[in-house]
């Protein structure tokens, strides 16, 4: 469950009041998620998601957060639209914490991706991305490859408790990626974040994108890497080259790869895999075990890094070399 802070009617309903959303009927927690505390508002106007940004959001990046979404929403990609107080204001406080409302999307998340799903994700990222041009804030990826050996200092003295051999692993992949990792490609706002559970669809039909709160600018192909990642892996591990290709598909009929691009594939492939094994490593070690945040296993991520090593093209994905 992730509702970190508790809310009471008194102070929601004062809260919803300064909105031009009507009354407050109802609300409640919502379970999913691992950064935030979130709530389903329904009042009299329609249903909202309550967001209340916890301590590891940094309160200066949330005008970045909300404005992208207000322009991707204006350049027509479904996505949540933050919504404005009757003071025109999209961000106020709330139970000691930051807070903002933003429209609900209807639409499921897909727990077993199929083709079809994975080919409306390509589509949707490659829009997104077109969309996302002449946003005029920036926003480093605090969790890109600058940051992903301070973050690994955390925790390295503490790696092989969740499994023997990950420090030297980490450290390892970590020097090759350093030397690898391409600096030539396009770049604009991403997602970052783009797991199935940020996706909705309506039956196949993709309905929405949510939770903007990794976005950042960098390298638009790393986005696609983190689909890979997310999506095209079997439940044992194995790498479905038809929902790459499907997905790499769905991408470049929207907006084709440069050469270096393709090229690039396999190490931000990689570097995807490292970003969230670095992030799960370091959940795993630090979540008390009584939290109410389910942790998720890193192991997972050290069995997608070792197909990525063995990739060599763009093709081992299922995509074109050429």
């Amino acid at each position: 469950m992730a509702v970190y802070t508790e809310i009471n009617d008194e102070e929601l309903a004062r809260f919803v009041a300064g909105y031009d959303i009507g009354e407050l009927m109802s609300y409640k927690g919502i379970a999913e998620g691992v950064e935030n505390t979130n709530y389903l508002v329904h009042a009299s106007k329609g249903n909202f998601i309550l967001t209340l940004y916890e301590r590891r959001v940094d309160p200066a990046d949330l005008p970045f957060f909300l404005g992208l979404m207000e322009h991707l929403a204006s350049r027509g990609i479904n996505c949540p639209l933050p919504v404005r107080d009757r003071n025109g204001k999209m961000l106020n406080l709330l139970s000691g914490r930051h807070a903002a409302l933003v429209t609900f999307l209807e639409g499921v998340w897909p727990r077993r991706p199929k083709v079809e799903h994975c080919s409306g994700l390509g589509r949707a990222l490659a829009e997104m991305h077109v969309a996302g041009s002449g946003f005029s804030l920036q926003r480093p990826n605090a969790l890109g490859p600058a940051g992903w050996r301070p973050l690994f200092q955390k925790f390295s003295a503490n790696a092989d408790d969740i499994l023997p051999g990950l420090s030297k692993l980490i450290s390892a992949e970590l020097d090759h990626l350093g030397g690898a990792w391409p600096t030539n490609l396009p770049t604009g706002v991403i997602h970052a974040d783009l797991f199935p559970d940020n996706v909705f669809f309506i039956g196949d039909k993709l309905s929405g994108l949510i939770d903007f709160y990794f976005a950042c600018n960098d390298a638009l192909a790393y986005d696609i890497a983190v689909c890979l990642n997310a999506w095209c892996f079997e439940t044992d591990f194995s790498f479905n080259a038809t929902k790459g290709q499907a997905l790499i598909r769905g991408y470049q009929s929207v907006r084709p790869l440069s050469s270096e691009e393709r090229l690039a594939m396999p190490t931000l492939a990689r570097g995807a895999a490292m970003r969230f094994l670095l992030t799960r490593s370091y959940d795993w070690l630090n979540t008390p075990k009584n939290a109410l945040v389910a942790r998720k296993d890193p192991f997972d991520y050290v069995r997608r890094l070792r197909f990525h090593q063995s990739a060599a093209t763009i093709a081992d994905y299922g995509g074109p070399s050429s």
